[in-house]
């Protein structure tokens, strides 16, 4: 299973939680508590951090979802041989749903991503390998400018053509 994909108690279980101070805008209460939340996990040496709430609680949360996403872009697995269960429950009549701040959508782009890399990032192979149409992949990217970055730049480095 991708780091991106395992329940959140599970991925912190594997990650090393640091909490510190940050300067910036804030007041006393940014300069003088710990409300900083660095995440590196440890498998993969991936890390995220968040610092611009005034609550800790509030910057893990936001913390352990660009961990998340950043594991989807930049850490690959084999892909599956199919779509997993996850990504079938998220796609209907050939569209996936699923929202960008959905708790799903990390998954959901490292197992696309998993797939493209296995189909030599040939958008239309893998959008059918996966039950969808190609623009439903694309659209999925899309919706998050780093995930968009991250597809773009694997095309081109693969001396692929951007999309639009």
């Amino acid at each position: 299973m991708h780091p991106a994909a395992l329940p959140i108690d599970h991925l912190l279980a594997q990650t090393q939680v640091n909490v510190t101070k940050r300067t910036g805008p804030g007041g006393q209460h940014r300069n003088k508590v710990q409300t900083a939340v660095v995440l590196i996990h440890d498998p993969t040496g991936v890390s995220a951090e968040a610092s611009e709430r005034r609550s800790q609680q509030e910057n893990r949360q936001v913390a352990i979802r660009r961990l998340r996403l950043r594991l989807a872009l930049d850490h690959r697995t084999p892909a599956p041989g199919g779509p997993s269960p996850l990504w079938q429950s998220r796609v209907h009549g050939g569209r996936i749903v699923v929202a960008v701040t959905h708790d799903d959508y990390p998954a959901l782009v490292a197992e696309a991503l998993d797939h493209l890399a296995a189909h030599r990032l040939a958008m239309s192979e893998t959008a059918a390998a996966l039950g969808v149409t190609a623009s439903q992949l694309a659209g999925l990217f899309r919706k998050e400018p780093q995930a968009w970055t991250v597809l773009n730049r694997r095309r081109a480095a693969a001396g692929l053509p951007v999309l639009k």
